[in-house]
């Protein structure tokens, strides 16, 4: 197996999703309902702390710089395969979600709930394909600074996968309830969720 610049390829594929996000953001509908502007700031504060251990020489101070895996071709190829999964599956998602994406919390105008594409299995692909190439790039690097971008950038979608949730349950109601029982929030789901027994009154 040909050996290869693994670090270069990843950083290659983080332009590109990066590109893309950036074409994409100005079609967005109008904001009906947003999150706080405290809660957005710790949002951004969290993805510059993972591209700061990813990418930066500062985040590899200590224990963080030492490798947790040994490098290895096979390595190499499995990191590039893994981001570049990561990075289609968030641009595939990007593109299936449309005009009602934003970067933060929020409800828009004609908000619709998207079931197809990436939807139709996964309620949150956007974050599984951030959380894919996270771990692809962490695998890249072979540090312990990777495996703790992985785990804040897993962390940080999930609490906010949990508040979209909730907006989303009030927004369409038995619909995304529907929705839940046939998708997983960041895998799929294997098998359809159990109904819930009526309460009685």
């Amino acid at each position: 197996m040909e050996s290869i610049d693994a670090g270069l390829i990843v950083e290659y594929l983080w332009v590109a999703l990066f590109v893309v996000w950036m074409a994409m953001r100005f079609t967005n509908k109008r904001v009906k309902q947003r999150e706080s502007a405290a809660s957005y700031v710790g949002r951004v504060l969290v993805i510059v702390v993972v591209f700061e251990f990813l990418f930066s020489p500062y985040g590899a101070i200590g224990f963080l710089g030492r490798r947790f895996v040994p490098r290895s071709v096979a390595l190499d190829w499995t990191a590039v395969g893994v981001t570049a999964v990561g990075v289609g599956l968030a641009i595939w998602a990007r593109v299936y979600l449309g005009r009602n994406w934003s970067g933060t919390v929020t409800l828009k105008e004609g908000h619709e709930l998207i079931r197809s594409g990436p939807y139709a299995r996964i309620r949150h692909p956007i974050y599984t394909g951030f959380a894919l190439a996270v771990a692809g790039t962490a695998l890249a690097i072979g540090e312990w600074r990777g495996v703790v971008a992985f785990a804040t950038i897993f962390t940080a979608h999930y609490f906010k996968a949990r508040k979209e949730e909730e907006w989303l349950a009030s927004e369409f109601g038995a619909a995304f309830e529907e929705h839940c029982a046939h998708t997983g929030m960041f895998l799929p789901r294997i098998l359809p969720a159990k109904p819930r027994p009526a309460q009685s009154s």
